[in-house]
C-alpha cells in the first residue's frame, strides 16, 4: 500500500442532534450532543488510514485539551503525528455542527489551523516528497495549499485537492493538482459561475471528479462522461461523507487502482459512511468495504 501525506486542518467538531433545524432567533430541544474528532484534513487522514494507506498528517493544534485529544486519536487512528505542531497561545480548531433533517450545518473556527505557512511546507518538505499522493483542502491558508502543490508539480508528486470550503482556485493552482474533488455548488464557485457543468468537466479529464449527491459521481474520462451512480442506502447522517470519498480515492489511487476503479471505491466507502452518526466514526474499514454488498 502506498503512503498518502494530508497537509491540512484538525479540528474537534461539537455535534449537536435535533429532528429539526433551528431558524434566526429560534430556540429547539435536541436529542444528542458529542464531542468528536473533526477537521477536512484530519478527516480525510483518518478515513485513508482506515481504507489501508500508509498516513501522515501534517497540520498545527493549540496547546490545550483539544489538541490532545486531537492527537490522541490520531495514535490511535494509525495516523503518524511527527509533523503536527503544538501551538502556543492559539486554540485549537472547532466546528459547531448541527444534524437535523438528514443534513447538516456546520460554522468552523479554523483557529491554530491558520498557523501552517510556507515555512511548515519547507520544514517538512521530505515527508511531503516521499508521498505517492498528496491530499489537499480549503480550511487551511491558500497560500500554503499553493506552495504545497507547486513543490509537488516540480517533484512528480501528485496531488489530491478538495477544494472545500469553496473559493475561486487561481489557475496555478488548478494546473498543479493531480485531481480535484468539488461537488456540484463548489464547482461554480472554484471556477466561477458556469452555465453547462458538462462542458467544464470536458475541459479537465481525469482532473475534476465531481460529486453529484444521490445521483452519484460525474467525471471525463478524455473520451466520454462518465457517471459513477450512488447506493440505495438509509441515511443517517451526512457528516463527513465527502471526507471519506476523498480518503478512500486517495487510498484506492497510491494502491494502483485505475482512476474509475478508485472512483468506484470511494463511492461505495462514502456510501457506507453515511449510515452512521458522525464524521470519523462513520468511516468504513477496508474490510468493511469488501464484505458490505450495496445496491445502486
Amino acid at each position: 500500500m502506498g503512503k498518502v501525506v494530508v497537509v491540512g486542518s484538525i479540528n474537534v467538531d461539537m455535534v449537536f442532534t435535533s429532528n429539526v433545524r433551528p431558524k434566526a432567533g429560534e430556540t429547539v430541544l435536541g436529542s444528542k450532543f458529542s464531542i468528536i474528532p473533526g477537521g477536512k484534513g484530519a478527516n480525510q487522514a483518518v478515513a485513508a488510514g482506515k481504507l489501508g494507506a500508509e498516513i501522515c498528517m501534517i497540520g498545527c493544534v493549540g496547546d490545550d485539551s483539544n489538541g490532545e485529544f486531537s492527537i490522541k486519536n490520531f495514535n490511535l487512528m494509525n495516523v503518524d503525528t511527527n509533523c503536527v505542531e503544538i501551538i502556543q497561545g492559539i486554540p485549537t480548531g472547532v466546528a459547531n455542527i448541527v444534524v437535523a433533517e438528514k443534513d447538516n450545518s456546520i460554522i468552523v473556527i479554523p483557529g491554530a489551523n491558520y498557523e501552517i505557512t510556507r515555512k511548515t511546507i519547507d520544514k517538512y518538505k521530505d515527508v511531503i516528497l516521499s508521498a505517492d499522493i498528496v491530499l489537499l483542502q480549503l480550511e487551511i491558508p491558500l497560500d500554503a495549499v499553493e506552495y504545497t502543490a507547486e513543490l509537488c508539480r516540480k517533484n512528480n508528486v501528485k496531488v489530491l485537492l478538495n477544494p472545500a470550503p469553496a473559493v475561486e482556485l487561481p489557475k496555478s493552482l488548478i494546473e498543479n493538482a493531480s485531481y480535484i474533488t468539488p461537488n456540484e455548488h463548489e464547482l461554480n464557485i472554484i471556477l466561477g459561475k458556469q452555465n453547462n457543468t458538462d462542458e467544464i468537466i470536458k475541459k479537465y479529464p481525469n482532473k475534476l471528479i465531481v460529486t453529484i449527491g444521490s445521483k452519484g459521481v460525474k467525471y471525463y474520462d478524455g473520451n466520454e462522461m462518465k457517471i459513477v451512480p450512488s447506493y440505495d442506502v438509509e441515511v443517517v447522517d451526512t457528516t463527513g461523507a465527502g471526507d471519506t470519498f476523498c480518503g478512500g480515492l486517495a487510498a484506492a489511487l497510491v494502491r494502483g487502482d485505475s482512476l474509475e476503479e478508485s472512483i468506484k471505491f470511494a463511492n461505495k466507502a462514502a456510501s457506507i459512511s453515511v449510515t452512521k452518526l458522525g464524521a470519523q466514526s462513520g468511516m468504513p474499514t477496508l474490510k468493511e468495504i469488501n464484505e458490505k454488498e450495496l445496491q445502486m
